[in-house]
């Protein structure tokens, strides 16, 4: 799993966590199921699959709130909007210069990877756009 995928699922992977939570609401249906004994059991297994994968593939996650959160959870004041070395750390991951170099190289960063000012600009604005064409809802300002 490279670094885009490893910071993708801590924030997909936070709104991934509240879905289960709507699937544990379905344990009503098996309350139905004795209603209709012989029938009810395979069409609702059936039916409860479908219904949560597609709600998963095409929803849209915001990433505002799932960020924000983060950065209070961490109790370090980090400035994710701006910074991708506190959009890391916000995550709970390792924000070193290697790791960036490497999340650099994944995105496809052509400049010197040792200016790292000009390159930590440049994978902030490329990671917002990454992420919003991976079904992620990145305010317009940070795309620009």
């Amino acid at each position: 799993m490279g670094i885009f995928d490893k910071i993708k699922h801590a924030i997909f992977g936070e709104a991934k966590a509240a879905e289960p939570v709507a699937a544990g609401a379905p344990k009503v249906e098996p309350a139905q199921a004795p209603a209709s004994p012989s029938a009810a059991p395979s069409p609702a297994p059936a039916a409860l699959a479908p219904q949560s994968k597609p709600a998963t593939a095409t929803a849209t996650v915001d990433i505002v709130p799932i960020l924000d959160a983060a950065v209070k959870k961490s109790g370090q004041k980090l400035d994710w909007r701006h910074s991708i070395v506190d959009l890391m750390k916000a995550v709970g991951m390792d924000a070193s210069l290697t790791e960036r170099k490497e999340l650099a190289a994944e995105l496809g960063y052509t400049g010197e990877t040792n200016d790292s000012a000009k390159m930590n600009m440049w994978l902030h604005k490329a990671l917002m756009k990454r992420l919003s064409e991976n079904g992620g809802k990145v305010p317009a300002d940070l795309l620009d």
